[in-house]
């Protein structure tokens, strides 16, 4: 399953009536270009669990920064690295099932 069909996945499985009204994914662009991504992990399996700070900097355009605070998921790197962020995001949240 590719990273966009399981961030699908994921979401539809915390959506329970009361869930994707107060919380959610938000998938923005950075100025500098680049992608910034936030998962509210908040009332799921995931809240509460650390992720210490992972940085890549492999060049100018690839790079990728990923972290959680308080309870969201979040993310940053180049116009390259959503699919890696994403990639990071399910590793660490499988490792955690």
């Amino acid at each position: 399953m590719d990273e966009l069909a399981k961030l699908q996945a994921w979401y539809h499985d915390q959506c329970d009536g009361d869930w994707e009204h107060a919380w959610g994914v938000e998938i923005g662009t950075l100025d500098n270009p680049g992608w910034r991504l936030r998962i509210n992990l908040a009332e799921t399996h995931l809240a509460g669990v650390p992720h210490g700070r992972r940085e890549v900097a492999a060049s100018e355009l690839e790079w990728m920064h990923c972290w959680v605070e308080g309870d969201v998921f979040h993310a940053a790197g180049g116009p390259h690295m959503l699919r890696a962020m994403l990639q990071e995001f399910f590793a660490w949240a499988e490792q955690h099932e």
